[in-house]
């Protein structure tokens, strides 16, 4: 009996742990999210803003792989990067390859203009891109682990005035958003003739404060010191507020590319702060480096919305010739953050002027080529083919405010016409399947003309009490 009784047991047990399984529910995975219906319209904005600005200062669209080699990161963004080192998500193929899902767009970038010889084509090569990055990273609030970058590219020019350039084309993205109130940090970290110098001072400061130091930082001390000043530990920043500053230790050449991009930027009339500590937190950067911050966060370290700078050794890094460059990124869910926090207007979609109601299979059939028909002439038209009651789809049409209702039922759809109601004057009239694209034409072109006269009415109405 016993034995009876535990197998029953077991049989419940198995029983329920199937029907667990049955009820999970599955969730995204850490660090990854998914961007909802309701956030789209400022993602739609910024998207728009992006296109419409390269576009103006004549860059264009690259799509680069999410995969890439791992040893390119490496060799580009630097091993001992924390994005290298802490954050790139990386494994082998089935096939041996080390490759790693990207961190960030620019060595993609400048690979790409390698490998497809536009070297040879006008400089500089100017790109942009936009796409998802990945970087195992602590998530928080505006930073996630698959998170969503847009990027300018400038390849094969050396000259300040396009660092400016790049500086005003960023200002303008986020002008164009409705952002205000971002504030410009900027530096020059030197190039190959005069970084080594400057190098063996930072040593010689922090190796007599290295007490002090974070653990991480006493590594980079033998390194790479530069990233030292990057460090975001509280302790460390105390100790590189008085450590030597990249400005006072510039060669000529660089001195009189930092001036004149200060000039420039003044010439323009965008504000800038110059940072002494500001390094950036990767190895390819030269002279510039810049980012941007939205005055109002507490933590201007974690709020950065993006930043860039000169890389003049990058594509040598990465198997080309000596080639200059420039460029910056911003992280698209911090901006989209931004827009939220900042109350800005977002992306407003046109909306259908026109309800479709149908009732019955042969009209539902008989619809959609007139649905298609209007769609294709680019008028937008609305519809609710899961609704089969005339009352509750009329009730929708009303809340999307259409000006003009399509009725099809079973003897409309038999003799191929359709009922046309107008919302605003309530009139209806039965027209053929042939007539109603012109005739849904004609009437929202005089519904809108209407609607014109009515607001410059009450504009002049407005300009006449604000006089009075």
């Amino acid at each position: 009996m016993s034995k009876v009784i535990e197998k029953i047991k077991e049989e419940e047990d198995v029983e329920k742990e199937v029907k667990k399984k049955r009820k999970k529910s599955f969730q995204t995975v850490r660090g990854m999210r998914d961007i909802l219906p309701k956030d789209q319209p400022y993602w739609q904005k910024l998207r728009k803003v992006i296109e419409k600005t390269a576009s103006d200062y004549n860059y264009d669209r690259i799509d680069m792989p999410v995969l890439e080699s791992r040893e390119m990161f490496e060799r580009g963004t630097g091993k001992t990067t924390d994005i290298v080192e802490k954050e790139m998500f990386k494994f082998k193929t089935k096939g041996g390859d080390d490759v790693c899902l990207r961190p960030e767009g620019t060595p993609s970038a400048v690979r790409a203009y390698l490998q497809h010889g536009m070297q040879s084509k006008q400089k500089p090569a100017k790109l942009f891109y936009s796409g998802q990055m990945y970087r195992y990273d602590r998530p928080q609030e505006g930073r996630y682990r698959e998170f969503f970058q847009f990027g300018f590219e400038a390849i094969g020019e050396q000259d300040a005035i396009l660092d400016a350039q790049l500086i005003q084309l960023a200002v303008r993205v986020f002008q164009s958003v409705g952002l205000k109130n971002i504030s410009l940090q900027l530096n020059s970290i030197g190039c190959k003739e005069c970084r080594p110098k400057y190098n063996k001072l930072l040593v010689s400061y922090f190796n007599n404060r290295k007490k002090a130091l974070c653990m991480d930082c006493k590594k980079r001390l033998k390194k790479n010191p530069l990233r030292i000043l990057d460090c975001k530990e509280e302790k460390c920043i105390q100790v590189v507020f008085q450590a030597p500053q990249t400005v006072d230790h510039l060669c000529d050449n660089c001195r009189s590319h930092f001036t004149m991009l200060l000039e420039s930027l003044d010439e323009i009339d965008i504000p800038y702060v110059i940072n002494p500590q500001l390094v950036r937190g990767l190895d390819y950067y030269s002279k510039t480096v810049f980012e941007f911050f939205p005055e109002c966060g507490e933590d201007e370290t974690q709020s950065a919305l993006g930043g860039g700078g000169r890389y003049d050794y990058l594509v040598e890094n990465l198997g080309g010739p000596e080639t200059p460059g420039v460029g910056f990124a911003c992280g698209m869910d911090r901006i989209g953050l931004e827009m939220m926090k900042q109350n800005t207007k977002p992306y407003i979609a046109p909306t259908p002027k026109v309800y479709m109601v149908q009732l019955g299979d042969l009209a539902k059939k008989k619809s959609l080529r007139i649905f298609d028909d209007l769609e294709r002439s680019g008028v937008m038209v609305a519809e609710s083919f899961g609704k089969k009651n005339l009352k509750s789809q009329l009730r929708l049409a009303n809340q999307k405010k259409v000006s003009i209702v399509l009725i099809l039922g079973q003897r409309e759809a038999l003799d191929e016409t359709v009922i046309l109601k107008d919302m605003e004057s309530g009139s209806q009239e039965v027209i053929t399947f042939k007539k109603i694209v012109e005739e849904v034409k004609k009437r929202l072109k005089k519904s809108a003309e209407i609607a014109s006269k009515k607001a410059k009415k009450e504009q002049e109405a407005r300009k006449k009490l604000k006089k009075a």
